[in-house]
Parts: structure tokens; C-alpha cells; sequence
């Protein structure tokens, strides 16, 4: 008892203390801040009305804890020993709180008007920073002081529900202080909204210093999600860069490091609307913990730090789409150098110009994605069309039209996009009655195989093995097309697999045991798996092909889908 006893006179305590430095804030704000603010409006400096549409009710709010809730709280101490309760004054104060939802409710608006007059008067702005000056301030801003009114109910809240843990069930005070409790309760309601406001814009002022005052940040209206560096791949090879990624309620801003000794951290590089944005989970065994964000005006592939990093990321992702027309896909067509996103360039018609494509790497493709022509150093570059993102030669990139996702600028795009962008012909039609080849079948076939995947190719043992990408697609499951890389238009060659010979080869100098071959006749080709795994994976189909039996499709574990099945992927994804 003794000790229950004790603990309530500390709580008791602190209240009186904590009410005491208080009052003096709120003195600070009423008969400080607030007078030499009003004097100085009365010469017609600035208006009467800026002064007390910034400190609302607080001359009410000082009266009532200087005169009332104080002396009431210092009298009962005085008198703990033969009355030691507090539930009984806050019960017969407690609703004089109401007053605070005045102040909390004019919060926001008073923390506008005081950044646009400190701004546009010289002489109010002096005066503020004069009272801050002074050792009654403690170096702390008017904003800072502003504050404490709004935090101090939900403190009342605070210590009386310690005060009725320790309090006996039977003890006279309890219903008193429950009362009191219900009754500041519905006032830190309110509270506790405007201090996540205030701790939000806090935030969104860091930000702004950060990147050197970039406009738009602090308002509101702007809501931190989440933040923090990441890596960025490169849109047309395999390098990354460290970037800062930060995502508002209606914006994602992606920017680089800008290295300065003081202020400015970082320079926005693109701002990227949430609305209509699309998140790709992505799974690339070259570089973990990928996904994919594509906006209208750009797109972005990302690696995480972690698989958890990653998972953050998209779950907040996820959380916008409840309010945003946000869209979420899960990329089911791995690929170990960057074939895990071919199914998500393709755009619709709807869609091109609207949005920034993600572009194919210029390591993903050996010849031209449009009139199939090999690329060379010299004669024929590389080149990306900025309105689908594929790779394309000089020739078929020697068109330029108006993008919407880049402000109506020209932009050179493929002779397809052209067309269907100026709306001149269909670029579906065929231009003339050529049928296509045999090999004319796109390495993105892959999205819908039985399996796909890298390996080493070779029909002469004496020379070296060349690296393929290799496909046997669902609609032609007998067959098995080697590319020069993932998103080949063009096959180099096909091999039909009814009749072959499946043989396993003899660990040698020349070839891993992770070898095989494939015989007919005089027609022999050998490959080379990168794991024991995927090469028993590769026979398992090969040997059911060469019989004429149609091949089920491979169900890889996450971690194998480089060189796995791949399922059907929705257009557009």
C-alpha cells in the first residue's frame, strides 16, 4: 500500500510539474509572442487579423490553466496528505478542454499564415526572431512553442491512464477519474491527428532543405510514404547507380547524389506521378531483389538492398493502390541477363506515347527487333525507339514523332510506332505479301514455353561453345530455337527434336558434366547446362520431344527461373 501510494503521488507530481513549465509556454505565446505581434499590428504594419488568425484562442486557453487548472492542481498537493486524489479536479476541469478542438482545428491554417508573413513582412519576421533570441525562447522557434498546446492533452491522457493502473479498484477516486479520462480522451483525438500533421510537415521541411528548396514539397497536402537510397539500372546496359527514391501519397521522386559539403544533398532527377503507376515484381538471378516501377513519365528498374527492402517497397506500393489507380503485376519470366522483363515492353496501342517504355538492354538483342538485320559496330548501331523501348538499327529508327508522356517533344521512334502514332497506316498490316520465315519467330515466345533459358551451343567439339538462348515454345513443343539473346526477333536456328538421339556426355577436358548432346545422322549439337540441375531439367523435356510425346511445362522453384517455365502473361503487363 505504502508503495502504490507513492507511485500515485509521483504521477500527482509530475502533473503539477509538467503544468507549471506549461503555463510558462503558453505565457511566452499569449503575452509575448501574441501582444508585441498585436502592438505592432495596431501601427498598420501588417493586419490585426494575421496576428489572431495565428493564435486563435490561446489568451483563453493561458487564463484557464493559469488561473483554474494550476492553482487547483498546487492546492491539492499542498494537501496530499488528507486528500490524495486528483480525479476530482480533473473531472470537475476536464471539460473545459473542449476549447483546445478551437486551436487544434486552426492549427494548419495558423502555421500557413505564419510562413507566409515571415516571408512577405520584414518587420514581423524581426520581431519573431527577436523574442526567439531572447533565453525565455530556450532557442526554440515560435512553430516549436505553437506545438505544445496541441501536444499537452494528449499528455493529461497519458498520465491519468498511468494514474488509474495504479489506482486500487475500490478506491473513491476511480469513478472520478475515469470520468475525466473519457472526457480528455475525445480531446486528444483531435490532437494527436494535428501532431501527425505537424511531424509530417517536419518531415516534408527536411526534404525540401535537402534538396535544395525544390517547390511543390511542403504542402499539406503531401503525405511521406516512404524513402531512401536504392540502386537504379541502367535503361540500355547492366551498370547501376546509387540513387535517392522518395514516395509521396501522389508523387515518386527519383533522385542523385550531389555531393556538396553543406545544404543541398540531392538534385530530383524525374518526378514520377502515382497516378496510373505500375509496379513489376521482377526475379533476376544476376541481380537480386529487383522490380520494376513504371509511371507515365518514366520508368525505372530498381535493386533493393534486400529481399525485405524490396518487399517494403512494394508493399507500400500496395497500400497507394487502395487510393490510387495504381496497378500491381508479378513478373513471372525470369531471365539471367535481363530476359525477366520481356513481357512487360510490350505496350498496348492505348498505351504508346502515353507512357515512358521500359527500354531493352542493348546486351538483350544481337539484331535489329525490327527488320531482323545483325548489329554491328560500325555499320549498324544500336539504337532505342523511345516509344515501345525496343532496340532497333538506324534505318528503322529514322522517324520522329510528338510523345505525351515527354510533353508532345519529338522524339525518334521505330517505323511502327511512327505509324501508329501519326496514325497513318496500321503497323499491324502487313507492308508487303512476304511470308515470314521459319526462324521468324520472337525469342519472346519464351513468356508462353514449355522451358527457356541460357546455354552453351556448339556442333563441333574442336570449337568453342557460343551461348544461346534457348526456347521450346508451347505451341510448337517438338521444336527447340536457339537466339542469339533473350529478346531476339529472329531465331539463329531451330533444331527438330523428333528423331534425335538424347546422350548424356562423358566428363572430359572438353566438356563439364554438365554436358549433353543431341545425334541424327550426321547432325550432332552439343550443349552445356549451367547446374547439374537445370541440365536434367533440359533432358526431361528433350527426351519426351524426341518420342513425339508433347512435353509438360517446367514449374521451377523461385530461385530457378532463369531457366524455367514460363506461364502465360497478360498483355500489357
Amino acid at each position: 500500500e505504502p508503495i502504490k501510494e507513492l507511485k500515485l503521488y509521483k504521477i500527482a507530481s509530475e502533473l503539477l510539474q509538467t503544468e507549471r513549465a506549461y503555463v510558462t509556454r503558453l505565457y511566452l505565446l499569449d503575452q509575448v509572442f501574441c501582444t508585441k505581434l498585436t502592438e505592432e499590428a495596431g501601427k498598420g504594419t501588417f493586419p490585426v487579423e494575421v496576428v489572431k488568425g495565428i493564435f486563435s484562442n490561446v489568451g483563453s486557453i493561458h487564463t484557464f490553466h493559469s488561473q483554474f487548472l494550476l492553482p487547483g492542481l498546487e492546492t491539492r498537493m499542498s494537501q496530499w496528505d488528507s486528500t490524495p486524489r486528483i480525479g476530482d479536479i480533473l473531472a470537475q476541469l476536464a471539460p473545459f478542454l473542449r476549447m483546445y478542438a478551437e486551436y487544434v482545428k486552426n492549427f494548419d491554417n495558423a502555421m500557413d499564415l505564419l510562413k507566409q508573413w515571415m516571408e512577405r513582412s520584414a518587420q514581423f519576421n524581426a520581431i519573431i526572431q527577436d523574442i526567439q533570441s531572447q533565453e525565455a525562447c530556450g532557442n526554440l522557434t515560435l512553430q516549436h512553442h505553437m506545438l505544445e498546446p496541441v501536444q499537452r492533452v494528449p499528455r493529461y491522457e497519458m498520465l491519468l491512464k498511468d494514474y488509474l493502473k495504479k489506482l486500487p479498484e475500490d478506491d473513491p477516486d476511480r469513478s472520478q477519474a475515469e470520468k475525466s479520462l473519457n472526457i480528455i480522451s475525445m480531446a486528444a483525438t483531435h490532437s494527436n491527428t494535428a501532431i501527425r500533421k505537424m511531424e509530417n510537415l517536419k518531415k516534408l521541411m527536411e526534404i525540401y532543405e535537402m534538396l535544395g528548396g525544390e517547390e511543390d514539397i511542403v504542402n499539406p497536402s503531401n503525405e511521406l510514404i516512404k524513402e531512401g537510397q536504392i540502386l537504379k539500372l541502367a535503361a540500355r546496359n547492366t551498370s547501376s547507380m546509387e540513387i535517392y527514391l522518395i514516395l509521396f501519397n501522389n508523387m515518386l521522386l527519383y533522385c542523385v547524389p550531389k555531393f556538396s559539403l553543406v545544404g543541398q544533398r540531392f538534385t530530383v532527377r524525374t518526378r514520377v506521378g502515382v497516378e496510373g503507376m505500375k509496379v513489376l515484381e521482377t526475379s533476376n538471378d544476376d541481380y537480386p531483389h529487383t522490380f520494376q516501377v513504371s509511371g507515365k513519365e518514366r520508368t525505372l528498374e530498381l535493386q533493393a538492398s534486400s529481399e525485405q527492402d524490396k518487399e517494403d517497397w512494394i508493399k507500400v506500393s500496395v497500400l497507394l493502390s487502395c487510393s490510387n489507380n495504381l496497378v500491381m503485376h508479378k513478373d513471372n519470366c525470369g531471365g539471367s541477363q535481363g530476359g525477366n522483363l520481356m513481357c512487360s515492353c510490350v505496350f498496348q496501342k492505348e498505351e504508346l506515347g502515353k507512357r515512358a517504355p521500359r527500354w531493352i538492354r542493348d546486351n538483350e538483342v544481337t539484331m535489329c527487333m525490327k527488320c531482323k538485320e545483325p548489329f554491328n559496330p560500325l555499320t549498324r548501331r544500336r539504337h532505342h525507339c523511345r516509344a515501345c523501348g525496343y532496340v532497333v538499327c538506324y534505318k528503322c529508327s529514322d522517324y520522329k514523332a510528338s510523345l505525351r508522356y515527354d510533353g508532345n517533344k519529338l522524339n525518334k521512334v521505330c517505323k511502327d510506332c511512327y505509324f501508329i502514332l501519326t496514325g497513318r497506316m496500321d503497323a499491324e498490316e502487313p507492308v508487303s505479301g512476304k511470308k515470314r520465315g521459319i526462324l521468324e519467330v520472337p525469342a519472346q515466345v519464351s513468356g508462353n514455353s514449355v522451358l527457356c533459358g541460357f546455354l552453351q551451343h556448339s556442333t563441333d567439339r574442336t570449337k568453342p561453345c557460343q551461348r544461346v538462348w534457348c526456347v521450346i515454345p508451347q505451341h510448337d513443343a517438338l521444336v527447340l530455337y536457339l537466339y542469339g539473346a533473350p529478346q531476339d526477333v529472329k531465331a539463329q536456328c531451330t533444331i527438330p527434336l523428333l528423331g534425335y538421339q538424347v546422350e548424356d556426355v562423358q566428363r572430359s577436358l572438353d566438356h563439364p558434366p554438365t554436358s549433353f548432346r543431341l545425334r541424327q545422322s550426321k547432325s550432332v549439337h552439343y550443349f552445356t547446362a549451367d547446374t547439374e540441375e537445370v541440365k536434367l531439367r533440359w533432358l526431361g523435356v528433350i527426351c519426351k520431344a524426341v518420342i513425339g510425346e508433347m512435353p509438360e511445362c517446367q514449374t521451377p522453384d523461385d530461385g530457378d527461373l532463369a531457366n524455367g517455365c514460363h506461364e502465360g502473361v497478360p498483355d500489357g503487363s
